[in-house]
């Protein structure tokens, strides 16, 4: 395939947070955004025979419900939050946010995130519909987002879900997963290439974890 191509990644931030958890406890580590968005870059280059240089992700989304501002900071959040802003505007992502609640259910408080997944979804089509890309790459493994998959495929976009399942907990839909044209399941492929998995890892210094909390 000869020209440029241009690449959509739209992340979900609630399973992003998850595997990044699931790494700190297990790796010590977090992902490395720019050596990740490289890693898609590259792979879909070398896929389409073209040069990186002309393959490239022209957008990149970030969706993710947070507390209000005196909520996350009764929560000691608010560092956490920043610094994780920090990356995703080093990278030129964009951020989507909205406001979580916190209610009382037989005694206990839940979280309650509404409307994430459904913004998700329009937005990514809305932008696949607008921007015309040639590949959509999808970070989430949650199976409400079967039917976005399924729209992004009937617009004739190749469509590609990216996982890194750490725990059986977080495991992808089977759903989303025989939807999907490509899937990439990351701890598989890292697996097989240690080289990869350094570049794709941030390593945490002892004092950062516990700056950066469980939810980064």
């Amino acid at each position: 395939m000869l020209g440029y191509l241009s690449i959509g990644v739209f992340i979900d931030g609630g399973y992003y947070a998850k595997v990044n958890r699931a790494l700190k406890a297990q790796e010590h580590s977090i992902v490395r955004v720019r050596s990740l968005f490289d890693f898609i870059s590259s792979t879909i280059a070398r896929d389409e025979e073209v040069l990186m240089s002309d393959c490239q992700i022209t957008e990149a989304h970030y969706f993710r419900g947070r507390f209000r501002v005196k909520e996350a900071y009764d929560k000691h959040l608010l560092y956490n939050e920043r610094k994780f802003e920090d990356t995703l505007i080093e990278n030129d992502v964009i951020f989507h946010y909205k406001h979580l609640r916190e209610v009382e259910r037989d005694g206990q408080t839940e979280v309650v995130e509404k409307g994430i997944d459904v913004w998700f979804a329009l937005e990514a089509y809305e932008l696949a519909t607008f921007r015309k890309f040639d590949y959509v790459v999808l970070i989430t493994g949650d199976a409400d987002h079967e039917m976005l998959v399924r729209k992004l495929k009937a617009l004739k976009i190749k469509t590609v879900l990216l996982t890194w399942n750490l725990t059986d907990v977080d495991a992808t839909s089977p759903l989303l997963r025989e939807e999907a044209g490509q899937h990439w399941e990351l701890s598989h492929i890292v697996g097989e290439d240690p080289a990869l998995k350094r570049k794709l890892l941030y390593r945490l210094r002892e004092p950062a974890v516990n700056m950066l909390g469980d939810d980064f």
